[in-house]
Parts: C-alpha cells; structure tokens; sequence
C-alpha cells in the first residue's frame, strides 16, 4: 500500500471557511484530514502540494517516520499554517492505518481508556441570565449537555473602568449560578484579550467564588514566565494552550506551573502524534488536558478517538454541526437546501452527536467513524472570514 494522491476542498462551516483534504492510496483507501482555519485559508493549498511531494509513494501506516520527516523538511518550525496542513496529513495517515485493519483509530493508540466523551458547549457570549438560562436548558433538553462555556464580559473592556468590568463580571456570574440549573458547569474564556496579568487575575478571582469549570486563557501566550505568576495568584482553575504549538512550547508551560488544564488543538499543533506527545508532557505533571476543537465535524471526529485514548482527558470542546449563526441554537437535520446550507457543515453525513452530553464511541467503524460527502466537497463553497479587532477609544487596536 502506497500514498498515491492528494485532493484538498474548500467548503464552508457555517461563515467559517474550511479546508478538508482526502488522501489516496493506490489500493483504493481514503483518509480524510482538517486543517485549522488560521487565515489565510487558501494558502494552505500549495503548502499541501508542497508537502504532499515527500509523501507520494510511501507507507501511509509510517505516521510517526512521516510525520517527523515532514517536521525535518522545513528546516526552521513550520508555523500555524504549515503546522494547519501537516496536522490535516497525519489525520489522513490515521485514518489509513485504521482503515486498512478495519479497526478504529483508537485502537492503533492503545484503545479506549473510556466508553464515551464529555463534551461542552461553547456559547461564546454572555447573554442576560434568563435568555442563558433558557439556552443552556435547551442544549440539556435536547443534548444533555450540563457544561458550557461562555465569556466574562458584559461590558466593553476598553471603554470602562477596569475595576467595573471585574464587578460586572462577577455579578453576572453570581446572577447566572441563582438562575441556571444548580448541576451546570459554566466556564469563561476571556480570548487572551487581558494584557496585564495582575488585571487577569483581578477578573479570574472576582469569578473564583462561584466555581467556574476553567478561566481561559486571559493573557497572550508568548510570555511563559507570565503564566506562571497568573497561575500562583489565581483561586480558580486555569486553562489555556491553543495557541501553543508544540511539544516544546507545551513543556515550557508545564515547567512554570503556568496551568491547570491544558488546551492544545489536534488541527493546530501538527495532528494525532504530537498531540498525544504534548498530552503525555501534562500527564507527568499531574495537568488535564481539555482539547480545543471550534472546527467542523471531522474535526470533532478525530478529537474523539484522541479523547478516548488518552487517561489525562478532562473534557472537550464541542459545536453542533448544524444550526444558525457561529453559536448554538436549532437547526434542522435533514439535508440542506441552498439557504440551510448556511446553517451548518454538510460535508460529514453522519457528525458525531451529544447524547446525554457525551459522545459515544463508534467501535463497529473504521477509522474515524464517520462518512464524508465527496459530492459536496467537489463543489468549492469559499467564505471570506476574519477576525474582528477592537478598536479603543484612544485609536489604538486592542487583541482579537
């Protein structure tokens, strides 16, 4: 069995563009990859041709000898994109390897150490506690779902007092625990807008007395030394990584005590086999690992069989496929018409789904588990997406 070809799709996700990519082999095999969406997403196109002219001909099932051959040609470290396309590589890689012993992929990673996966929703605004409470309730009814993730602030960070959006905050976490259901983990991720520290820990404190899941990355992650001190005079669990992106970035994290949870992304930081080596480095410092994955379906997929292997797993993060907008809501299941098809990602048939606010295991299908529609994909669906950066008062730009 050798490597044969590459086919890489534009589709879309909602108003999110995304590149999926199938690799070939000359035995008829296919294994399908995501790439994150840093921006710019069509760059990743001749980065992937590049790449896959190594890789034409060879073993698919050398993932590790592949992979670190990948990391040695670039000579200097790839970078997000580079990394977004050799990430996308090694999913295909496993999924081949599965698929040619008709197994899952996790039992190529030592197999389940769990039957099935907590997820939680990202809700990522902060809506009033009553329309919170009715979202929230609804995932539950619908979903199970009893964790969620929200944002900290209720009121713009660079026009008020700094002071004023720690009290708002607090008291909109106080208003929210009287008013959802007493069982509901809420957490906050606060998108490393805080460029002081002693400010980050200000806020994760005021929210500390009543028990969020995690405060998410408040501060950039350049400084590791900074992360340290955050942590020390933090009273509430700390959470970051997605924007880390190796191993070596990942230790120097542990090394200064810098978190609680770490949140490295499958799609992110080079695929399956670093990801499991960033979870190991956590694992010996007695650290959980809480994957990111605001991406597609396939993406969630493949975060399922790393989360069903790996024994410092804590919780993960998860979009419902279909529904309006970039945050949770109803949507319709069937397939879509040209207007619903802004509503969702179509190119998984059967996504993964929260029953009881877990994912459950599928151990019948190879690979992934999941089905991808080729007819879908064939037909580019580009969207232009950026990202919005704040403006201050003053003129000066603030962090997305």
């Amino acid at each position: 069995m050798k490597i044969d070809r590459l086919r890489a799709f534009m589709s879309r996700d909602k108003d999110r563009p995304r590149v999926i990519i199938a690799m070939d082999t000359d035995d008829g095999l296919t294994g399908w990859g995501e790439c994150y969406n840093h921006g710019p997403d069509k760059a990743l196109f001749p980065l992937l041709d590049y790449l896959m002219t190594f890789l034409k001909g060879q073993d698919p099932t050398r993932i590790e000898y592949l992979i670190h051959y990948l990391m040695q040609q670039t000579r200097f470290p790839p970078g997000a994109l580079g990394l977004a396309a050799i990430s996308a590589l090694d999913h295909c890689l496993w999924d081949i390897s599965a698929k040619a012993l008709n197994v899952p992929v996790y039992r190529l990673l030592g197999g389940h150490v769990r039957d099935r996966i907590k997820v939680y929703a990202g809700v990522y605004t902060a809506p009033d506690a009553a329309l919170a409470r009715d979202e929230l309730d609804g995932l539950n009814e619908k979903w199970g779902l009893t964790a969620f993730k929200l944002s900290p602030f209720r009121i713009d960070i660079h026009s008020n007092r700094w002071g004023e959006v720690v009290r708002t905050s607090a008291e909109y976490f106080r208003q929210l625990r009287e008013t959802i259901h007493p069982d509901y983990e809420i957490a906050f991720d606060a998108h490393a807008k805080i460029f002081e520290p002693k400010q980050a820990i200000q806020l994760g404190n005021a929210l500390a007395p009543y028990d969020p899941l995690f405060f998410e990355e408040p501060i950039r992650p350049e400084n590791f030394e900074a992360w340290g001190e955050l942590k020390q005079g933090l009273q509430c669990t700390l959470a970051t990584g997605e924007s880390l992106y190796s191993r070596f970035e990942f230790l120097r994290l542990l090394q200064v005590r810098g978190t609680d949870i770490i949140q490295p992304d499958i799609c992110v930081v080079g695929g399956m086999l670093e990801m499991r080596n960033i979870a190991a480095l956590a694992e010996a410092h007695f650290v959980s690992i809480a994957p990111h994955n605001p991406m597609g379906p396939l993406a969630t997929a493949i975060n399922v069989h790393f989360c069903a292997a790996q024994p410092n797993f804590k919780i993960l993060e998860y979009r419902l496929p279909h529904g309006p907008g970039y945050v949770f809501g109803t949507g319709k299941d069937e397939a879509p018409s040209k207007e619903q098809h802004l509503q969702g990602a179509w190119y998984v048939k059967d996504p993964y789904l929260p029953k009881d606010g877990y994912l459950e295991l599928r151990p019948e299908r190879a690979g992934w588990g999941v089905e991808m529609d080729e007819k879908l994909l064939g037909t580019e669906d580009y969207v232009h997406w950026q990202r919005k950066v704040p403006v201050k008062p003053d003129g000066s730009t603030g962090y997305v």
